[in-house]
């Protein structure tokens, strides 16, 4: 198979992913676009599960073995340099899409959703569309 990245630090992370017991390649992709991949660094290094949890696809036994084997690793990763510059944030992407599908004006939208997203940037899409519909 063939993946394609926006930035090398996703493949580095990727790569990282794919050698843990029951993370595929599928289950790698679904983490790098819900999660930025400073953030899975940072959960993977300070043994926070809850946010590896979060992951669809991910449980706790899985969550549990990623930060097992891949803390040592990230350890020696600068996190920092994994925050994707200029790459959009696709939660907010699809939250943005669909509130315009709903009828609401894409400029008030992109207002609200990045307000929502530095204030909670792990939010799930859905958590910003509810949180962006009360704000509307």
């Amino acid at each position: 198979m063939l993946f394609g990245f926006a930035e090398r630090g996703e493949r580095d992370i990727f790569r990282l992913l794919i050698t843990v017991s029951g993370i595929g390649p599928g289950i790698a992709r679904t983490m790098l676009s819900s999660i930025e991949p400073a953030l899975i660094i940072r959960a993977l290094a300070n043994g926070d599960v809850a946010t590896i949890q979060r992951i669809k696809g991910i449980g706790a036994k899985t969550a549990q073995r990623a930060i097992l084997d891949l803390r040592d690793k990230v350890l020696k990763l600068n996190a920092d340099d994994y925050i994707l510059s200029g790459h959009s944030n696709t939660n907010r992407d699809e939250a943005l899409s669909a509130l315009e599908v709903l009828g609401f004006n894409k400029k008030l939208a992109e207002r609200v959703v990045e307000k929502i997203v530095k204030e909670q940037p792990e939010a799930t899409v859905e958590t910003i569309i509810k949180l962006a519909l009360k704000n509307l």
